[in-house]
């Protein structure tokens, strides 16, 4: 079990409406997108600031997002993404969506705690432990 704090991985917005986000985002933000498509065909778009990715928009489609409002999701890294879902089970969480890979990004799952609150997790592909969490 990690002694530190889990670090902030990623920000990602889930929405009906990816046009209008990226319009806002790029106005309110300075944010750039580049367009690219998820191993199932999905088109998913990286936000850029500066040169350097800030987070993504992901399309909310029917019938699998059906009632899910849009919303920002924030991913915690985690050493262990199994061993994360059992502790968040054992006490008193909920797995919503089972560990799966993503090539290239890592393992992720989503996760509720006892009072319904949604979180992220990401095992981060290729990126070793100790930069997973903040430094001392």
């Amino acid at each position: 079990m990690a002694s530190s704090p889990l670090k902030v991985w990623w920000h990602e917005l889930n929405t009906w409406e990816p046009e209008q986000a990226r319009h806002f985002y790029s106005v309110t933000l300075g944010w750039d997108f580049q367009p690219t498509t998820l191993p199932d065909g999905t088109r998913y778009w990286v936000a850029h600031k500066d040169g350097r990715a800030v987070g993504g928009i992901f399309q909310l489609t029917e019938p699998d997002f059906e009632g899910i409002p849009a919303h920002w999701m924030t991913y915690l890294a985690v050493d262990d993404i199994a061993a994360a879902q059992r502790r968040a089970e054992q006490a008193g969480g909920e797995i919503l969506r089972p560990a799966f890979r993503l090539p290239g990004v890592g393992r992720l799952s989503v996760v509720n705690d006892p009072s319904g609150a949604v979180i992220g997790l990401i095992e981060p592909e290729g990126v070793p432990a100790e930069l997973r969490a903040p430094l001392h």
